[in-house]
C-alpha cells in the first residue's frame, strides 16, 4: 500500500504530534470508568437483581477479555489503514460500541445481557487504548515512554472525574440511567474526537536525537516477534502484574466494605469515594511518571524499582486498610505502582520489535491483560473460602516479587542477547 512522503518539517511535526496525543489522551479518559468505576455498579446490581458477586464480577472479567483479546484485530486495521485514516475509523467505531454497550446494560434483566453488554463496551474500548497506544509510540520516537505513559494516564486517572458523579446518579436516577447517559455521552465525544486523529506519515516524525534506551533498528512482523522468546517473557510478567492490579480493581469496594471502613465519612465525602477518586489520580500519574523514569534509566531497572514497591504496597494495604486514611493512602499507592505497567510494557515492546508494526504488536502483548482478568474470581473465590481479604493481598503481593526475581534474572539478559542479535542484523525495512 503506497504511504503519501510528508514534507519535513520538524517544528510543524513536533506541534502536530502533541495535539494527537492531547486527543488521545482524551478519548481514553472517556474509556476509564468502564473499568475503573465497575466496581460501584458492582453493589446496585446486586440489590436490583439478588445476583451473586461472583456472577457479576464475570462481566468485568468479559469486558476486560474482549477489551484485550480483540485489539490485535483493531492494531491490525490500524496499522494497514492509510496513516491519516487508520486511527479515525477505528477509534471512532470504538466510540459506538461503548455507547451500545453500556446502554444495553442500562436495561439488562438477566445475566446473558449483562455479559452482552460488557463484551460490546470491551471491545469498543479496546480499539480506542490499543489505537490511541499505537499512535503515540508512532509519533514519539525519542520520549516513547513518556508519550505512552501520558496516553494511558487518560485511561488509569480519567475515572477520577467521574466517581462522584456517578455515585450520585446512581443513588438518584438508579444504575440504569448512570449506565445509559455515561455511555451515550462517553462514546459520542469519542466519536467526535476520533475524526481529528492519525498517525504519521512516513519521516513525519520527529528524528529520535538522543534516547538513553536501546531501541532496535529492526520492525519485526506481528509472526516474527511471536516467534521471539523474549516476547513471551514479557508475556508472562505482564499476566502476572494484571492479574493482582485487576483484582484490587474490582474488589476494591467489597474489600472496603468488608474493612467496615467503606461508608465511614472522610472529608466531606465516603471513604470508598475518596479512596477511588485517590487510587485513579495515582493509577493515572504512575503512568507518565515511570515513563519518563524508564526514557532515563532504562525499562527493566523502572520494572524493578515499580513493581518492588508494589509489593510493599498490597502488603500495607493488608495492614492499614482497616481504617479510613490507611484505605485510601495504600489504595491509592497499589494503583500507583501496578499503573505504569500500561506504559512500561508497550514501550519494551516498541523498543524491542520496531515501530511499522507497533500497534499490532503492542495490541498482542496487551491480550495478556485479557488473560489476567480470568484470575479475577479468584479473587472472591479465595477471600470467601478464607474469609479474609488478606490472604488476597498477601498472594498479590508474592507475584510482585516473584515478577522482580524474573525481570532479573530472565527478562533482562534475554533483552541484552535481543538487542546484541540485532546489532549483528541486517536492518529491516522501516
Amino acid at each position: 500500500m503506497a504511504v503519501t512522503t510528508l514534507a519535513p518539517n520538524v517544528e510543524h511535526a513536533k506541534r502536530q504530534r502533541w495535539r494527537h496525543l492531547i486527543l488521545g489522551v482524551v478519548c481514553m479518559i472517556m474509556i476509564a470508568n468502564l473499568q475503573y468505576g465497575w466496581t460501584l455498579f458492582v453493589t446496585p446490581l446486586q440489590a436490583a437483581h439478588a445476583w451473586s458477586v461472583s456472577n457479576i464480577q464475570f462481566a468485568f472479567t468479559l469486558f476486560v477479555a474482549m477489551e484485550t483479546w480483540c485489539t490485535p484485530i483493531n492494531g491490525w486495521f490500524a496499522d494497514h489503514l492509510p496513516f491519516s485514516v487508520g486511527p479515525r475509523i477505528v477509534i471512532g467505531l470504538g466510540g459506538l460500541f461503548v455507547a451500545l454497550g453500556w446502554i444495553i446494560n442500562a436495561r439488562a434483566e438477566t445475566l446473558p445481557a449483562l455479559y452482552a453488554g460488557e463484551l460490546l463496551s470491551g471491545f469498543g474500548a479496546g480499539a480506542v487504548y490499543s489505537c490511541a497506544v499505537g499512535t503515540s509510540v508512532k509519533w514519539f520516537k525519542d520520549h516513547r515512554g513518556l508519550a505512552v505513559g501520558l496516553t494511558a494516564a487518560g485511561f488509569g486517572a480519567g475515572a477520577a472525574l467521574t466517581v462522584i458523579p456517578i455515585q450520585m446518579l446512581i443513588a438518584k436516577e438508579g444504575y440504569g440511567a448512570t449506565f445509559f447517559w455515561f455511555g451515550l455521552i462517553q462514546g459520542g465525544i469519542v466519536l467526535v474526537v476520533a475524526q481529528f486523529i492519525r498517525n504519521p506519515g512516513r519521516d513525519e516524525a520527529p528524528a529520535v536525537t538522543a534516547v538513553k534506551v536501546q531501541q532496535t533498528s529492526r520492525s519485526y512482523t506481528p509472526g516474527e516477534m511471536l516467534r521471539s522468546p523474549i516476547f513471551w517473557v514479557l508475556y508472562v510478567l505482564d499476566v502476572l502484574m494484571c492479574a493482582g492490579g485487576l483484582i484490587v480493581t474490582a474488589d476494591l469496594a467489597p474489600m472496603a466494605r468488608a474493612f467496615n471502613v467503606a461508608d465511614a465519612a472522610f472529608l466531606g465525602a465516603t471513604t470508598l469515594g475518596v479512596a477511588l477518586i485517590f487510587a485513579n489520580i495515582m493509577n493515572g500519574a504512575a503512568r507518565p511518571f515511570f515513563g519518563w523514569v524508564s526514557d532515563n534509566i532504562g525499562l527493566s531497572k523502572t520494572m524493578v524499582i515499580a513493581f518492588g514497591l508494589g509489593a510493599a504496597a498490597y502488603f500495607f494495604l493488608s495492614v492499614a486498610g482497616r481504617t479510613p486514611l490507611g484505605l485510601i493512602f495504600f489504595a491509592g499507592m497499589v494503583f500507583f505502582c501496578w499503573g505504569e505497567i500500561f506504559s512500561l510494557f508497550p514501550s519494551m515492546c516498541t523498543d524491542l520489535f520496531g515501530q511499522k508494526y507497533a500497534t499490532t504488536n503492542a495490541s498482542l502483548l496487551y491480550t495478556a491483560k485479557g488473560l489476567a482478568a480470568f484470575l479475577v474470581p479468584l479473587g472472591t473465590v479465595v477471600a470467601s473460602t478464607i474469609g479474609s481479604w488478606d490472604a488476597v493481598l498477601y498472594l498479590v503481593c508474592a507475584t510482585n516479587i516473584i515478577a522482580v526475581a524474573l525481570i532479573i534474572t530472565v527478562l533482562r539478559p534475554a533483552e541484552i542477547r535481543h538487542h546484541a542479535t540485532d546489532a549483528k542484523g541486517t536492518p529491516a525495512a522501516q
